[in-house]
């Protein structure tokens, strides 16, 4: 089963149960899938599909620093619960350990000797570990690899 088949699967039992929030998740996740669609003009591939949810969740995690920040608690647990919705259909995140062995491998494998190589190191371990990495601890991680280098 495809990642959009058991998304459309997860929205219809949504609708039966009347859970009005994961309903609303799953509504707007379709319709980016359908823009993206419409622009790529082709079906999304799971691949796509999770580029998408990332996006999502990311939106969803901004959101929540910024209702936090400006006093809003509780707009800010309506995106938190949105946001556990939208993860719950991404892989796992690599460990911390996990991280920096991807890292010292992506730095190795792209033959990486300074700062200026920073965009291969990050491309390589987009490629090889697609949506289960977090951009900003992978970043962090490069950049303490690739400091001693030069």
């Amino acid at each position: 089963m495809t990642l959009t088949q058991q998304l459309e699967q997860d929205y219809i039992a949504a609708y039966k149960a009347k859970d009005s929030v994961r309903l609303n998740v799953l509504r707007l996740l379709k319709t980016a899938l359908k823009h993206f669609q419409v622009e790529h003009l082709r079906e999304p591939t799971d691949d796509d599909v999770l580029a998408v949810i990332g996006r999502q969740c990311k939106q969803r995690q901004d959101s929540v620093e910024q209702y936090k920040a400006v006093g809003r608690p509780e707009l800010a647990e309506q995106e938190a619960a949105e946001y556990a919705i939208l993860c719950a259909y991404l892989p796992p995140k690599l460990e911390a350990d996990e991280l920096a062995r991807a890292v010292s491998e992506a730095v190795a494998a792209t033959g990486a000797a300074s700062m200026k190589d920073m965009g291969k190191v990050m491309q390589a371990l987009n490629t090889r570990h697609k949506g289960r990495i977090d951009g900003k601890a992978a970043s962090e991680e490069a950049r303490k690899a690739l400091r001693p280098l030069g």
